[in-house]
């Protein structure tokens, strides 16, 4: 049995899970202890992801960390159905729509995450970070307006790759009151891929764990879970007006980086 280690809110093993889903693989989702403290209770999730990150990914031997190296896993291992284009050209081109969510959108969703779910911020930091990030999901929205066209999906004319990275943070984005504008083809689309039963076990799944988030700001204040502030989300907070919410999380000890392999 294939094993995923994941957390339901993370969009990086959503797709990972809608990838395997499609091509009918069995799978175990399996919740990492410890996650979200800062220290890694479970030694089979330690060792196939030394970072201490969702996903990763068991395969009899195999251990794989990183959602855009288990993709590229998922589909060698199991090329049929292909989840890419046959053309390099637009391989790539879904490779590189993939980077954008990975790197610039997802900040956006964990940043607002930050403000109205862990408490980071209130009173008027919280409203002009939270306006901020409005507005660039909106300009995220337009660019991938563009990139899907007059498509019916983001490869061409079957679901695929394109697709499955996309869909976690625009349903991440909804859940915060941002959904694309009802009369764009973006709003046709996230209706229409909501409905395969892929994505639509993944996003049940997700919206389970945010009904029971009453309390995570608490455990945030007792340093007891402890959010991971690397690359793209730090230079997202920074430059997004928190760098004061940087400094508190440091101060407080509630915010970790990278943890050094060992």
């Amino acid at each position: 049995m294939i094993v995923l280690f994941e957390h339901p809110l993370s969009p990086y093993a959503q797709k990972c899970k809608i990838a395997l889903r499609e091509k009918g693989i069995p799978f175990e989702a399996r919740l990492p202890m410890g996650i979200g403290s800062g220290i890694t209770a479970d030694p089979a999730f330690a060792h196939a992801s030394p970072r201490g990150e969702v996903p990763a990914l068991i395969d009899g031997d195999v251990q794989i960390f990183d959602s855009t190296i288990i993709l590229e896993y998922i589909e060698e291992r199991w090329p049929s159905p292909s989840l890419l284009p046959e053309p390099p050209e637009a391989r790539a081109r879904m490779r590189m729509l993939e980077d954008v969510m990975d790197t610039h959108y997802e900040p956006i969703n964990w940043g607002l995450g930050e403000i109205h779910f862990f408490g980071r911020a209130r009173g008027e930091l919280a409203r002009k970070i939270t306006a901020r990030a409005e507005t660039q999901v909106e300009t995220w929205h337009r660019w991938l307006e563009r990139q899907l066209g007059s498509w019916p999906w983001f490869g061409g004319d079957r679901f695929g790759w394109g697709d499955l990275v996309v869909v976690p943070y625009l349903n991440g984005s909804r859940g915060f009151g941002l959904a694309p504008k009802p009369e764009s083809h973006l709003h046709r689309w996230l209706e229409r891929v909501n409905q395969r039963p892929s994505v639509a076990s993944t996003a049940q799944e997700a919206a389970a764990v945010v009904a029971g988030m009453s309390d995570v700001s608490t455990l945030v204040e007792q340093g007891r879970f402890k959010r991971e502030y690397r690359d793209h989300r730090l230079e997202w907070m920074i430059r997004t007006g928190g760098l004061e919410i940087v400094l508190a999380g440091l101060a407080q000890d509630n915010i970790r980086f990278f943890r050094e392999f060992d």
